[in-house]
């Protein structure tokens, strides 16, 4: 989000707002781990009380955007020569990158200390690994060193589930594995159709991403590999027995239109298929954890 009012303010001048406070928590990516976490949680097996419920899905939601913001201060050299995030709080000077860090850390910790405290360890542990791979190893060791950045680094976005279904049982079985390996096979299809049309930009930063080291081509089939490999495994809740028909049948059919559109990127010379595949990626993801809810929930075909 950016303060048009406060891009005119003199070099050094605090003019941070709350609104470039809550930028620094990337709302838009936090909607999405709030909503798989919630998922994990409101079909796992037993019962937690509606109010520690929220308070995991708070806890989830503030532990995600703390691990945005210690990105962004870490990343605001190269935010500041990115064009899509060059408007950033950071690199426009609306706060100070000390202030940014310290925000992270604190929301970090207390997240974290509040889910042990509230809910119970397993949960807490697991947001707490989620942070800290999402720090450390995305964040600093990987994404500026190898084009496997996102293929690994992936894995700390795909802990919301998990964290959400330990809220509820206290433990991980294999069910919040599957839900997990769903998420961590869907990002790298998602991002690459990012960084397909976003290459100029990672390049110029000196970001190793696939299509700047490997290519447009190689990028694609990466792609369309990581999406037939996505399809079965979207089906694996209804083959294992923790979703029912209403979710087989839309994640079959989303699976199909992903398989399309991965498909359309390959065959595609110019940017228009990646951009739709990763608007429609953000949907799929949504839409799959949508029927999850809703068939776990009410019980179709269970």
């Amino acid at each position: 989000m950016s303060d048009t009012a406060s891009d005119n303010s003199l070099p050094g001048m605090r003019t941070g707002g709350v609104r470039d406070y809550i930028s620094l928590l990337k709302p838009r990516v936090m909607s999405l781990v709030v909503f798989t976490g919630a998922a994990g949680l409101l079909v796992a097996p037993g019962y937690l009380h509606p109010v520690l419920a929220a308070v995991a899905v708070l806890c989830i939601a503030v532990g995600s955007g703390a691990a945005g913001a210690i990105n962004m201060w870490y990343d605001r050299d190269i935010d500041q020569v990115m064009t899509r995030t060059r408007g950033r709080a950071l690199p426009m000077g609306r706060v100070e990158p000390e202030e940014a860090l310290t925000f992270g850390i604190v929301l970090s910790v207390g997240s974290v200390l509040l889910m042990g405290v509230a809910v119970n360890y397993m949960a807490a542990a697991l947001l707490a690994a989620a942070i800290l791979f999402y720090v450390f190893v995305y964040t600093m060791w990987l994404k500026r060193r190898t084009p496997q950045n996102i293929v690994i680094g992936g894995a700390a976005g795909a802990f919301p589930p998990a964290i959400g279904w330990a809220a509820v049982t206290g433990d991980v079985t294999f069910e919040p594995i599957i839900l997990f390996a769903l998420i961590f096979l869907w990002t790298p299809p998602h991002f690459w159709a990012l960084a397909l049309y976003r290459s100029g930009d990672y390049e110029k930063a000196g970001v190793p991403m696939l299509p700047v080291v490997a290519g447009a081509r190689e990028t694609k089939k990466q792609i369309l590999f990581y999406s037939v490999i996505l399809f079965p495994m979207a089906l694996a809740p209804w083959f294992m027995g923790f979703a029912g028909t209403l979710y087989a049948g839309v994640a079959a059919v989303m699976g199909a239109l992903f398989l399309i559109a991965a498909v359309s990127v390959w065959f595609d010379e110019t940017d228009k298929s990646a951009k739709r595949l990763f608007g429609y990626s953000i949907f799929y993801l949504f839409a799959l954890f949508a029927a999850l809810i809703v068939d776990g929930t009410a019980g179709f075909g269970l």
